[in-house]
């Protein structure tokens, strides 16, 4: 079993009106009990979009400095996301068009690399 992180940046939601989002959440949700139910459901969360706070960690001046905002301006930032652990590619691929779907808009698939063997 892989783990693989299914993503959307905020921006690619696009402009909608409230009632285009209100069903959206309950879709969402059931797509994510049927990952649970599958047990192939790791963790997920939707981020913070304007309200949260924002720090970086930046270590390369020798010190690590703790700054507000992000460390480089950019015009897209993650939405939410999803980790499942699921046999393979086509797998993973499968629940992130069944996240897609019920969400209204892209997502994005990225394996994790193998967590290194500690003995």
């Amino acid at each position: 079993m892989s783990e693989y992180l299914l993503y959307f940046n905020q921006q690619w939601v696009g402009d909608h009106p409230e009632e285009w989002f209100r069903p959206r959440g309950p879709l969402a949700m059931a797509v994510v009990n049927e990952m649970k139910a599958a047990g192939v459901y790791v963790f997920s969360g939707g981020l913070e979009e304007e309200d949260g706070p924002v720090y970086s960690a930046d270590p390369t001046s020798g010190t690590v400095l703790i700054t507000d905002g992000p460390y480089v301006e950019t015009k897209e930032f993650l939405g939410g996301f999803a980790v499942v652990s699921v046999a393979d590619d086509e797998a993973a691929k499968m629940w992130a068009g069944k996240i897609a779907e019920a969400c209204g808009w892209p997502h994005e698939v990225r394996r994790f690399k193998p967590q290194p063997r500690t003995e």
